[in-house]
């Protein structure tokens, strides 16, 4: 099972990206998938999840600006990010749980003051 996350780059403060995670399997396999992030110097936390019934969880610091859909038939995740800010800055990881952690390679996403 593989996973590749793309849609990272650099965008100033207020703008918006969409990051996306294209999956070998269908997404509906998983038991849920999310987003995590990896900024310098700090530990990698949880962005945002969603279980195979479509219920969301997200990271205090990015409700209400971020939200998480899948799309079973491409087998694709996303990301859709707006209002970014700089703390937003970080190594973006794609995660599914198959009753075993997979992740998907990082995409850098990086917001300019």
């Amino acid at each position: 099972v593989q996973l590749q996350a793309s849609g990272g780059g650099l965008v100033q403060a207020g703008g918006s990206l969409r990051l996306s995670c294209a999956s070998s399997i269908r997404i509906s396999v998983f038991y849920r998938m999310g987003w995590y992030r990896q900024a310098p110097e700090k530990q990698r936390e949880l962005v945002a999840m969603i279980t195979s019934g479509g219920s969301t969880t997200y990271n205090d610091s990015v409700k209400g600006r971020f939200s998480i859909s899948g799309d079973n038939a491409k087998k694709m995740l996303y990301l859709e990010m707006n209002a970014l800010k700089p703390e937003d800055t970080a190594v973006y990881y794609c995660y599914g749980d198959l009753r075993t952690d997979v992740w998907g390679q990082g995409t850098q996403v990086t917001v300019s003051s």
